[in-house]
């Protein structure tokens, strides 16, 4: 398996793919909240293996942080290690723009993934989407 940036329109297509078929049709969220207009600036990591889209991520950069968000692995490779693998190549990328920090919002069930990963916990859990969520930070370097 291949964790690194997006390098086709096809790999990004399937990436999007990808988050519909997990956010929309899995979790319920809205279409509108998953495309939210602004993949086209976002740095999209992916998780290739054997030609196939297995994972994703994207990156936003705003000064000098960075917004991970939209993290999905295929629901029958969950529990490899692959959103870690992502996490690790997020921080990664985010280090080559010059972001001293990533920020997320994580869905709560996965709190635990990010605590591991080196990120705190920044505030009280609320809703986005229907879905408990938590503010979470890691700083760089």
């Amino acid at each position: 398996m291949e964790v690194r940036s997006a390098q086709s329109d096809d790999e990004l297509r399937a990436a999007l793919e990808l988050r519909e078929r997990v956010f929309i049709h899995e979790q319920g969220v809205s279409p509108a909240a998953d495309r939210d207009g602004r993949d086209h600036e976002a740095m999209h990591i992916v998780a290739v293996d054997a030609g196939r889209v297995v994972g994703t991520c994207r990156l936003l950069f705003r000064g000098r942080v960075a917004r991970l968000g939209r993290l999905v692995v295929e629901p029958e490779r969950r529990g490899e290690g692959i959103a870690a693998a992502i996490l690790a190549e997020a921080d990664n990328a985010a280090l080559a723009q010059d972001a001293d920090a990533i920020s997320l919002h994580a869905q709560t069930y996965a709190r635990d993934l990010y605590l591991e990963a080196g990120y705190e916990e920044r505030g009280p859990a609320f809703m986005e989407e229907g879905i408990e969520h938590v503010a979470m930070e890691k700083r760089l370097a």
